[in-house]
């Protein structure tokens, strides 16, 4: 046949489709490329990996695409001879692009505020996002799941809040472990903080309200409140986090990161605290206080949240999806009960309540102190490999800056100033290295923290995150050599 043995040239990525997967989008361009005669019946096509790179996605990615298409009859895979390109009998001309759906502002926001999929396989893979095994308790949790799944519950099941059982473990838990002020009645169940953010941009955020955010922050919280309609206000950071003086003088919601800032690393001091709290009573804003990264300490004790200093105005968002993933999504939200009856009054519009037999195991776990026992081996682990890392950047990358952290599952680095952030990652990415560039995390509205008219040299630095947890030492020293030779 015309194509056989020849290799096919591969299209670039169509543009994408209103909240489309993107391994739906590759299986579409290249069914498109077929139809349309650009890879020809018998081309053959690269290798996965090769492949992948060419069209700008992970393998994992490729290998879901390519298997919709097989089962179309699109390609056939021949084993050591490659994947090659079918065309079906009778084969239609494409379709013409579907009509524009006729999306609410909502979801048009929503999907403008999508991060899109980096891509990519690499030697040594330091980007954020990495999940940690060794965080999760798995004979524990697969005990407690037994005996909950064993023995019927005795409590009503149809709570909005969560079991109360599990919200007792939980608020004792937290008055213990994290100096909250609460009752089981100020908490809530969520499926983790993503789920929470959502539930509280509805019900506060509108077109005309104001966020505020620091000005580098969890791209999820800006997705979140962008969609209802809101303005973002981004307050500047410095070496001491958040800076107080720079909160403007009308707003809805701050969200912070305080014990650790979210990318910085950062945390917030008391005298700092105190201010973002006197601004919030002065202001009437509440507080989302995400403790992201409280049962990820590995030096000292963690800070008290802020919500034990003023849980009339502090709203406290809580996840175990880092230590008990990848088999549950758990989290919580701590907030004064005239926020949480609303919350659990609109949820049945917009949310379930988490599985009742996870809920119930987490409650074992929590109860019976395991939860705390397992976290104090965990986070030994987690502080060993952060201290390689942190020695292993000091002795090989002398020029750059990393920040030694108490908290959380990476390391911010500072670039020397003949290096940008796009100039590391190219470099890297070369000799087999992917990092996560921080400007990730601040985005184009940023620019209006210049009505602030406060500068902080933080802002402005480019610096590189580095996540750890999920590599052995090996791969640590590895990488860190690898990036040596490839920008020292």
């Amino acid at each position: 046949m015309a194509g056989k043995g020849i290799r096919a040239l591969i299209p670039e990525l169509l543009p994408p489709l209103a909240g489309e997967a993107l391994h739906a989008r590759v299986a579409r361009t290249l069914r498109e490329a077929i139809a349309l005669g650009t890879l020809t019946e018998g081309a053959r096509l690269s290798g996965h990996r090769l492949l992948a790179q060419q069209l700008g996605v992970s393998r994992n990615t490729l290998v879901d695409a390519l298997g919709t298409l097989e089962a179309e009859g699109f390609v056939e895979v021949r084993g050591r001879s490659g994947t090659r390109v079918c065309v079906p009998p009778r084969l239609a001309p494409p379709a013409p692009a579907p009509a524009p759906l006729p999306l609410s502002a909502w979801a048009t926001r929503a999907l403008a505020g999508k991060v899109a999929d980096a891509g990519g396989e690499y030697l040594v893979d330091f980007r954020l996002g990495q999940s940690v095994p060794e965080l999760y308790p798995a004979r524990a949790w697969a005990q407690a799941l037994a005996r909950r799944a064993a023995t019927p519950p005795t409590e009503t099941q149809d709570d909005p809040l969560g079991p109360l059982e599990t919200r007792r473990a939980l608020t004792a838990y937290l008055r213990a472990e994290r100096g909250a002020v609460l009752t089981p009645d100020m908490v809530m169940l969520t499926g983790g903080t993503q789920s929470a953010l959502d539930a509280l941009a509805r019900i506060f955020l509108e077109e005309g309200r104001r966020a505020v955010i620091e000005a580098a922050t969890y791209a999820g919280a800006k997705s979140a409140f962008l969609a209802t309609g809101a303005s973002l206000f981004p307050v500047p950071l410095d070496e001491g986090g958040l800076q107080p003086a720079a909160l403007p003088a009308q707003a809805t919601l701050l969200y912070a990161t305080p014990a650790c800032q979210y990318p910085t690393t950062v945390t917030l001091g008391a005298a700092r605290r105190q201010r973002v709290l006197e601004w919030a009573a002065r202001t009437g804003a509440f507080v989302l206080e995400d403790d992201y990264a409280a049962d990820l300490h590995h030096t000292g004790r963690p800070p008290a949240v802020m919500q034990g200093l003023a849980p009339e105005r502090v709203i406290l968002l809580g996840s175990f999806s880092k230590s008990l993933a990848p088999v549950t999504r758990s989290g919580f939200v701590v907030a004064p009960p005239e926020v949480i009856r609303v919350l659990a009054a609109t949820r049945p519009l917009i949310d379930r309540s988490p599985s009742v037999l996870d809920a119930l195991a987490l409650a074992d776990l929590l109860a019976s102190g395991t939860y705390t026992r397992h976290l104090r081996g965990a986070r030994q682990g987690l502080a060993h490999r952060h201290d390689i890392l942190l020695g292993e950047l000091r002795q090989h990358l002398p020029t750059w800056q990393p920040r030694p952290s108490r908290a959380g599952l990476h390391l911010h680095v500072g670039l020397p100033p003949e290096l940008s952030e796009s100039e590391a990652l190219a470099g890297a990415q070369a000799h087999g290295v992917a990092l996560t560039p921080s400007s990730a995390f601040y985005g184009p509205e940023l620019r209006a923290g210049a009505k602030n008219d406060v500068t902080s040299p933080t802002l402005i630095q480019p610096s590189v995150l580095l996540a750890f947890a999920h590599l052995s030492p090996e791969a640590l020293r590895s990488g860190v050599r690898r990036l040596a030779a490839a920008l020292h």
